[in-house]
């Protein structure tokens, strides 16, 4: 029942990739990804890695999601999953929905640093990644916090600090 379809992870940034400056006192995306580098290392599996935009998913403009649109759009891969900051995980989905894509996406990202605690972040990309293996239907989807459905039955709940079936 294994994909036999490669997978291609586009690493836009947000919280996920966020490390500790110990001079600034402050967190900052890393552009280089290291943290989906680090999980990568661990895995023998069929995917390939892109590193784009590289920024908060709250800084991320209108430019920034076309530019994903549009490498997404020319990619020769059907199977995609996103790593994306949670604050606007919700509106790129939809923008990715308003396409039409004929492809099957998975956004995913983490609420707490890799860096500080790999625990939700490799979960949630486990889970993508696990889930890409059956996923037959194209569509845009999220997996967060051990959820997984089509992007508009699943948003953050600021108040409850964890995404929930809507």
């Amino acid at each position: 029942m294994a994909k036999k379809n490669k997978i291609l992870i586009i690493n836009t940034g947000g919280t996920f990739n966020k490390r500790y400056d110990p001079i600034k006192g402050t967190l900052y995306v890393d552009e280089q990804g290291l943290a989906l580098e680090e999980l990568a290392l661990k895995w023998l599996c069929n995917f390939e890695i892109m590193h784009i935009i590289g920024k908060d998913s709250i800084d991320m403009s209108s430019h920034d999601r076309l530019e994903l649109l549009a490498i997404i759009s020319q990619s020769s891969f059907d199977d995609i999953i996103i790593i994306h900051g949670t604050d606007t995980m919700g509106i790129t989905a939809e923008y990715l929905a308003d396409s039409d894509l004929e492809k099957r996406v998975i956004i995913t990202g983490a609420m707490v640093p890799y860096a500080i605690d790999p625990v939700e972040a490799t979960a949630n990309f486990s889970s993508a990644y696990g889930t890409m293996q059956i996923l037959e239907e194209d569509g845009i989807y999220v997996s967060m916090n051990g959820l997984f459905e089509k992007y508009d039955k699943i948003k953050k709940e600021r108040s409850k600090g964890r995404f929930i079936y809507v």
